[in-house]
C-alpha cells in the first residue's frame, strides 16, 4: 500500500530529516497507541501520541507522551509555567490542529503551538509519531523530532491509572 504524502512528511523532507513511514490498518473502534504500536512493530513506549492541551494562562500547547503512559497535567503545567493545564475537548482538536483524533501531530500543525515531549523519548534510537493521518506513522530519531517541532523535553507523562 502506498503511503500518502502528508504535510508532516513534506515538512520532514524539506528539513532534510531522515525518517521511515510505517502504514498500518486503521480500526476506528481502537485508535489507542498500544494498538498502533502492535501494528507498526514497536513497543508502546516508543510510539508517542500527541495530545492537545490548554493552560489557564499559557494557552494551547501539544503534549507528546509515550503510548503506554498518560499525560500528567500537573507536570505539563509546571513545564509550561502555568497553574493549570487540561486536555481540550475532542470536538476542538481538529479546529485547533487541522488533524483528526488518531492523526494529530506537531509536525505541520495548523498553528505553531508550543510542543512538550516526554523525556523518555530520548531513551530510544527512534520513536514513532503520527504522520498527520490515521493509518500512517513516522519513525525518526528523537533529536530530529525535537528540532523539527522545537519541542521542549520534560517529564510530562505518568503510568496509566
Amino acid at each position: 500500500m502506498s503511503a500518502p504524502k502528508t504535510n508532516a512528511v513534506r515538512l520532514l523532507e524539506r528539513l532534510g530529516v531522515p525518517f521511515e513511514l510505517r502504514p498500518y490498518e486503521v480500526d476506528p473502534d481502537d485508535l489507542t497507541a498500544e494498538s498502533v504500536a502492535r501494528k507498526v512493530g514497536l513497543p508502546a513506549e516508543q510510539v508517542f501520541k500527541t495530545l492537545v492541551a490548554r493552560g489557564t494562562t499559557s494557552g494551547v500547547c501539544l503534549a507528546v507522551v509515550p503510548g503506554n503512559c498518560e499525560l500528567d497535567p500537573k507536570a505539563l503545567a509546571r513545564s509550561a509555567g502555568d497553574k493549570k493545564i487540561d486536555t481540550v475537548p475532542l470536538r476542538e482538536v481538529e479546529a485547533l490542529t487541522g488533524y483528526v483524533r488518531g492523526g494529530v501531530t506537531a509536525l505541520a500543525c495548523k498553528k505553531p503551538y508550543p510542543v512538550y515531549l516526554d523525556e523518555t523519548a530520548e531513551l530510544f534510537e527512534v520513536i514513532s509519531i503520527s504522520a498527520g493521518v490515521r493509518g500512517l506513522q513516522v519513525v525518526l530519531a528523537p533529536g530530529d523530532y525535537i528540532r523539527a517541532v522545537g519541542a521542549r523535553v520534560a517529564p510530562i507523562a505518568r503510568e496509566k491509572s
